[in-house]
């Protein structure tokens, strides 16, 4: 028992060291007074570029943005000279489980999975922690609005899209509860063969119970009065009314197209479509019902061995062009790694994309799938003041280097815990002597 406590004692330790050694910054203040950034070629985030820019805003709210030739009144300013550097607008993060999970090892910093099939109920909301380490880390590469999405099961629950700046979930939220989120059974799933120790692709054996399963609860919830209370279908009715989206989350034709017609069978208004590794192969159905493709698969090996080795690399730019609306989500990759989704759509550039509609990617269509594009997503006149500066090509690892940020005119402070010891030890090893 006493070496039980000495160990639990020693954990706590070392938990308790590692908090005091992270940085994580202070949420920045509202903005006090106007600003002028001056100088800068601007990338609006519709396709539009502007050489020698000036945008303007006041209160978290962009007043003016046009070129030097325009004449914009910079009086009574606080005027920023950002010469050559890059002004875009902050990028968004849809389907991630940002600010639930810390250390996927440690439960106790684990908030993304509930139990059982159906948690209609569940909202990412009043999980969300706004002191994540995370965070700092993913909004240096300029993502500075993210939907944070619960997962597992058949109904994960509720997802909401939150500016990366705040003091708690309340003061981050940009829109609370912003769609429901389903996961569509697989016919066929992954089996650990016990011979051969490898995995193989077996017939799904539960696919028929599980879509009972929602059938009975998508009949409840239309059905549904409000007596006597039930939270997961209390959870459901905006799905009905056209308030919130449903995210079908799927990867398979066959999954794809039967998860439409079933949401479709019961009304639901407004689907998206998250994943969608094989949506070209359905791009039909997905025109004709109008309905969106976050995709995720862009940095990942080919879905089948006979596949290009770059056709992961070519799938946004052959959605677009079949018509489709796309964006670009973080969702299937680690957490860790999503912080790199302007270089996933750096790589749609290079395959394909106009390099400004490569950025629309991950600005203005992501906002606009997720309905916030009145809010973030470009560089225009009465939207927030979302923006981020960049010496060179945000969507290039190479030359991306964020020199700053505002959040609803907020300046954000960029400094983390990787730039810590970035200048720890880069003090350490410039005074060597060799």
């Amino acid at each position: 028992m006493r070496k039980l406590t000495q160990v639990i004692c020693t954990l706590t330790l070392i938990a308790a060291a590692f908090a005091a050694n992270a940085v994580v910054p202070t949420p920045a203040p509202p903005q006090s007074e106007p600003i002028a950034l001056v100088g800068a070629i601007i990338h609006v985030g519709d396709g539009t570029v502007i050489g020698d820019g000036v945008i303007t805003f006041d209160e978290g709210v962009i007043t003016a943005v046009g070129s030097a030739a325009d004449g914009i009144d910079t009086s009574g300013h606080l005027v920023i000279d950002v010469q050559g550097s890059h002004i875009y607008p902050g990028l968004v993060l849809p389907n991630s489980t940002l600010g639930l999970l810390e250390i996927a090892n440690i439960r106790a910093t684990n908030d993304v999975v509930e139990e059982g099939d159906i948690n209609a109920s569940v909202r990412s909301a009043i999980a969300y922690n706004t002191d994540s380490e995370l965070i700092p880390a993913t909004r240096f590469n300029g993502i500075l609005t993210a939907q944070v999405t619960p997962e597992g099961g058949l109904i994960s629950g509720l997802s909401s899209i939150f500016m990366l700046d705040a003091w708690n979930w309340e003061d981050a939220a940009l829109r609370l509860d912003d769609g429901q989120h389903m996961h569509w059974p697989g016919f066929k799933r992954n089996r650990r063969n016990p011979d051969t120790g490898r995995f193989e692709r077996v017939d799904n054996d539960d696919y028929q119970a599980q879509v009972e399963l929602l059938h009975a609860l998508f009949r409840d919830a239309v059905s549904y009065t409000g007596e006597p209370l039930n939270l997961n279908l209390a959870a459901m009715q905006g799905l009905f009314d056209g308030s919130g989206k449903l995210f079908l989350h799927a990867d398979g034709a066959r999954e794809i197209i039967s998860g439409v017609r079933f949401a479709r069978s019961y009304g639901v208004q407004d689907i998206v479509l998250v994943c969608g590794a094989e949506a070209l192969q359905v791009k039909d159905l997905l025109l004709a019902e109008s309905i969106p493709v976050i995709y995720e698969r862009i940095h990942a090996l080919p879905g089948m061995e006979w596949h290009d080795v770059d056709a992961p690399f070519r799938m946004p730019f052959l959605l677009q062009e079949a018509g489709l609306e796309v964006g670009i989500g973080g969702g299937d990759t680690e957490l860790q790694r999503q912080r790199n989704l302007p270089f996933y759509a750096g790589t749609a550039a290079a395959y394909g994309f106009d390099r400004e509609a490569a950025l629309g990617l991950v600005t203005l269509n992501n906002a606009r799938i997720l309905g916030v594009d009145d809010r973030v997503g470009s560089l225009e006149t009465g939207k927030d003041a979302t923006l981020f500066i960049s010496v060179g090509d945000a969507l290039d690892m190479r030359t991306s280097q964020v020199l700053g940020a505002y959040i609803q005119g907020r300046d954000i402070d960029l400094f983390g815990t990787q730039q810590e010891l970035y200048e720890r030890f880069r003090e350490k090893y410039s005074n060597r002597v060799e």
